[in-house]
C-alpha cells in the first residue's frame, strides 16, 4: 500500500476503536492546546510591552525628578535645584548625539471639570514636539502645535476616560474643561492605550487615559508650583538615529550629577534597555511555561506508545495472516507508524482549537492580553507529530519482527 492507502487504513482502525483513540489522543491535545496557549500569552506580554516603550520613544533617554520627603526637602534644596531646565541646557551642549531636549511639566491640580461634571485625573504640560520622540496616538482633533506653545495658548489634548466622565459620549472637541480655576478648549483626545499595565520592570509608564495635555509654556505660566519641587517633572533626551541610548545615558549621569551637588533627587531612564530587560524576561517565561506544556506532549507520547504496543499484541494474528500473502517488513513497519502518525495529527490538529480557545478565555476573563502567532501552532503541532511518529517507531519495528509462522498461530 502508499502512503495514502495506509493513512486511510490506520483512520479505519482508529474509528473501530473510538473511546481508545480519544483517551490516547488527549495527552496531544493538553500537550499542544498549552503550549499555544502559554506562547500566545508570552507574545501578548511582549507585544504590550512593545507598546508601552513606544510611549517613551526607543531613541529616547528621560530624566526624571525622584519623589522626594516633605521633610527632606529643605535640606535637599540647599545643594541641588532639582531636575531643570538647566540640565537640559547642559546635556545639550555636552554631547553632540542630542537632537532635542523636551520638558514635561506636572500641574498640582485639586479641580479637574467641566459645565457636566468632574473628573479624576493628571495633567501634564507637553512640548509641541512629543510626537516625534514618542508614541501619541489621536482618537479625535489634533495635538498641540507651535503657535499653541509659544503664544501661551489655553489649549487641552484630554484622556479617552476623562473625556467620557466630562462629556459623556458627546464629542469632546470644542468644548471646554476646567482645570483648578483656568478654562481650557479641548482641541484633541488622546486614544485609549492597547495594554493595561501601567509598569514595566519597575518603571511607572503613564496611561495617557486619565491625563490631560497642555502645552509646557501654559503650564509654567499660569499655574503656581512648590519652589520645594522641581522645576521639572522629567526631561526627554531626543537622540539622533543610530545613537546609542545607554552610552548616552551613562555619559549623562555624571554630568547631572555634578549639576544637583551630588544628590540623588534624579533617575534616568532608557526605554531600550527595557525593552531587552522586558524581552530577556519573557524568552525566559516562555522557555519555562513551554517547557511545562512540553511535558504533556511527553506523556502523550508514552501513551501512544503504549497503546501502540498493546495494538502490536492485538492484531498479531493480523500481521502473520499480510506477511503470509506478501507483505514485507517494511510494508507492517510503515502501516504501524503511520497509524502513530494519524493519532498525533488528530490530536494535534485538536489541540491548535483547544489552544486558541484556552488563549481567548484567558484574555478574556483574566485580561490579559494574548496573540496566537503562527510560529507557536507550527512548533507545537510540529513538535507533537515528531514525537508521534517516533513513540510508534518501536512497536512498528516490534510488529514487523514478528515470524509470519508464529503469528499466524497466535490466539
Amino acid at each position: 500500500m502508499n502512503f495514502l492507502e495506509s493513512f486511510r487504513e490506520s483512520l479505519a482502525n482508529l474509528n473501530r476503536h473510538k473511546l481508545r483513540t480519544i483517551l490516547t489522543m488527549l495527552g496531544m491535545i493538553f500537550g499542544v492546546g498549552a503550549v499555544i496557549a502559554m506562547l500566545s500569552i508570552g507574545a501578548g506580554g511582549e507585544r504590550e510591552a512593545l507598546e508601552m516603550i513606544s510611549r517613551l520613544g526607543l531613541d529616547n533617554v528621560i530624566i526624571r525628578a525622584k519623589q522626594i520627603e516633605p521633610e527632606m526637602r529643605d535640606e535637599i534644596r540647599k545643594n541641588s535645584l532639582g531636575v531643570s531646565m538647566r540640565d537640559a541646557e547642559a546635556i545639550s551642549q555636552a554631547l553632540e548625539e542630542v537632537s532635542g531636549v523636551l520638558p514635561r511639566v506636572g500641574v498640582e491640580t485639586w479641580r479637574i471639570g467641566s459645565e457636566n461634571g468632574r473628573a479624576q485625573g493628571k495633567v501634564f504640560g507637553v512640548s509641541w514636539r512629543q510626537p516625534e520622540t514618542s508614541t501619541v496616538d489621536l482618537a479625535a482633533g489634533r495635538f498641540i502645535d507651535r503657535r499653541d506653545e509659544e503664544s501661551h495658548a489655553q489649549v487641552a489634548v484630554v484622556g479617552a476616560e476623562i473625556a467620557r466622565d466630562l462629556f459623556g459620549d458627546a464629542p469632546p472637541v470644542g468644548k471646554l474643561v476646567k482645570v483648578n480655576d483656568i478654562w481650557f478648549q479641548v482641541i484633541g483626545v488622546l486614544a485609549p492605550p492597547a495594554g493595561t499595565s501601567e509598569e514595566i520592570e519597575g518603571v511607572a509608564i503613564a496611561s495617557p487615559s486619565r491625563e490631560i495635555l497642555i502645552p509646557a509654556s501654559t503650564a509654567l505660566r499660569k499655574f503656581a508650583r512648590d519652589p520645594l519641587e522641581a522645576p521639572v517633572d522629567e526631561i526627554i533626551v531626543r537622540l539622533e538615529p543610530g545613537s546609542s541610548a545607554t552610552r548616552a545615558a551613562a555619559a549623562m549621569q555624571p554630568l547631572i550629577s555634578r549639576l544637583h551637588g551630588g544628590v540623588d533627587d534624579f533617575e534616568i531612564v532608557v526605554p531600550e534597555a527595557l525593552l531587552e530587560q522586558s524581552r530577556s524576561t519573557q524568552r525566559i517565561f516562555n522557555i519555562v511555561m513551554g517547557s511545562i506544556a512540553g511535558i504533556s506532549l511527553l506523556v502523550g507520547g508514552i501513551g501512544i506508545m503504549n497503546i501502540m504496543l498493546a495494538t502490536v499484541l492485538e492484531r498479531t494474528r493480523e500481521i502473520g495472516v499480510r506477511r503470509a500473502i506478501g507483505a514485507t517488513r517494511k510494508d507492517i513497519q510503515r502501516q504501524f507508524v503511520i497509524e502513530s502518525f494519524s493519532i498525533s495529527l488528530l490530536g494535534g490538529l485538536t489541540g491548535i482549537l483547544a489552544g486558541i480557545i484556552i488563549a481567548q478565555l484567558v484574555a478574556a476573563s483574566a485580561g490579559w492580553p494574548t496573540v496566537i502567532t503562527p510560529a507557536s501552532i507550527l512548533l507545537s503541532t510540529g513538535v507533537s507529530i515528531s514525537v508521534g511518529v517516533i513513540s510508534g517507531i518501536y512497536p512498528a519495528n516490534r510488529a514487523a519482527k514478528l515470524d509470519p509462522i508464529e503469528a499466524l498461530r497466535y490466539e
